[in-house]
């Protein structure tokens, strides 16, 4: 059986997900949370074998919680389960320790597909995204090719600024100090070609959908 535990803001989708498998015999969800620090608290008391998480999350967005997960939880497996776009996340939540990424649009069948394929150690990919991996290149030109130049960490960054944190803030958060966090703004402007933090904001705001 395996134990999944379910991290999104929204209640209904935690509930969502826990009536989904409440009959299954190969799934049980063993707990639902709903912010990013309450993963760690809940993994102190409690195993998981996956870990379903959303990429917005309150007190520790789902990046962030991520790289500590890879860190601390080698071994609990974790699909990120958004409606963030794929061709501005996936890549980068792979690279950071995901062992899939998952659209909220997925049916029923493509997420327990999913959960079981990468509690045996497998990793999820949409067709898309394996093709993008296995041919290094991007299969379909989108207006997300720009962010296709950003590091992990400066995606982390774009996506705080993006729900208005301030420096001190995403320095707190990434656990870096706030000179850094400039460095950071400074590159993201170069590389998505603004040229002050308003349309830096404006341009972080373009992540979402």
């Amino acid at each position: 059986m395996i134990k999944l535990l379910v991290v999104d803001s929204h209640p209904i989708i935690r509930k969502g997900i826990e009536l989904l498998f409440v009959a299954s015999n190969d799934i049980k969800v063993v707990g639902g949370i709903s912010n990013g620090e309450a993963i760690f608290d809940f993994l102190r008391q409690e195993n998981a074998d996956v870990i379903l998480s959303e990429i917005d999350l309150p007190k520790l967005n789902g990046i962030t919680a991520l790289r500590r997960l890879s860190k601390e939880y080698p071994n609990i497996k974790v699909l990120m389960f958004t409606s963030q776009p794929e061709e501005i996340y996936a890549l980068n939540t792979i690279k950071a320790g995901a062992s899939g990424y998952l659209s909220k649009q997925a049916n029923i069948i493509t997420i327990k597909e999913a959960i079981m394929k990468v509690a045996e150690g497998d990793t999820y990919l949409s067709n898309n995204l394996a093709n993008q991996l296995a041919f290094g290149r991007r299969v379909t030109k989108s207006s997300g090719s720009l962010y296709k130049k950003l590091s992990t960490r400066e995606i982390e960054v774009l996506k705080l600024i993006s729900v208005g944190k301030k420096n001190k803030e995403i320095a707190q958060e990434l656990e870096i100090n706030e000179k850094t966090v400039s460095t950071y703004k400074a590159r993201l402007m170069k590389k998505l070609h603004v040229e002050n933090i308003v349309d830096l904001i404006n341009r972080a705001k373009l992540m979402e959908i």
